[in-house]
């Protein structure tokens, strides 16, 4: 089971700071499961948003919705419509949900909310949605290597070039500008390379008793 939790409230208003329209989506399985991205977790992220965008003076529609399992298609069709009137969609599931919108509904950015116990801090929301840990044969977070050819892989000319898909789609997106933007060295120490990582819910903890 993929285990996660929701990214600060501030990181997460940063990311829809341009957009009016936002659709959050919840998924009703593993982080349903963990408490980080299920029905009650959206409800309560929404309601958080639309008090805190209120307070600093912006006028935006945050919407609601949870699909059973972001990881498969046919379950996001339950919310088709909602995602084409949205302006940018918010994911609280883990990056597999994140990349199955991407892919699903490529007209419309998908933002990570959540961080998952895998992978630590979520980058896709400055990737267009294509994870480069997983799409890049060697896991390069800074850009291509400099050995593709042609948008291919130079480990294996079969495969697309990650950096060339990200390139491509946020070209799509009128983004390219996230590309230029510095991002600090990732935190090996809090991710899958770097030992076990712990996410403790201290709302969550039970009182000792005697």
């Amino acid at each position: 089971m993929i285990v996660g939790e929701q990214k600060p409230l501030d990181e997460i208003k940063a990311m829809i700071a341009d957009y009016e329209k936002v659709l959050v989506v919840g998924c009703g399985t593993c982080v349903t499961v963990c408490f980080a991205g299920g029905e009650k977790e959206v409800g309560i992220l929404v309601s958080s948003l639309r008090m805190a965008t209120k307070l600093d003076g912006q006028n935006k529609e945050i919407i609601e919705a949870t699909v059973q399992r972001q990881c498969e298609h046919e379950y996001n069709e339950e919310v088709a419509e909602r995602i084409k009137e949205a302006d940018v969609i918010l994911s609280l599931a883990c990056g597999i949900g994140v990349q199955t919108l991407t892919e699903q509904f490529p007209e419309k950015l998908t933002l990570p909310g959540l961080n998952t116990k895998a992978c630590g801090d979520c980058v896709l929301a400055f990737t267009g949605g294509i994870c480069p840990i997983a799409r890049c044969s060697k896991s390069l977070l800074n850009g291509p290597c400099g050995g593709s050819q042609k948008g291919k892989c130079e480990i294996d000319p079969n495969i697309d070039c990650a950096w060339q898909l990200i390139y491509d789609r946020l070209k799509a997106l009128d983004n390219l500008d996230l590309m230029l933007q510095i991002k600090p060295v990732k935190d090996w120490s809090t991710s899958r390379d770097g030992g076990p990582r712990h996410i403790i819910r201290e709302d969550l903890r039970l009182e000792a008793t005697s």
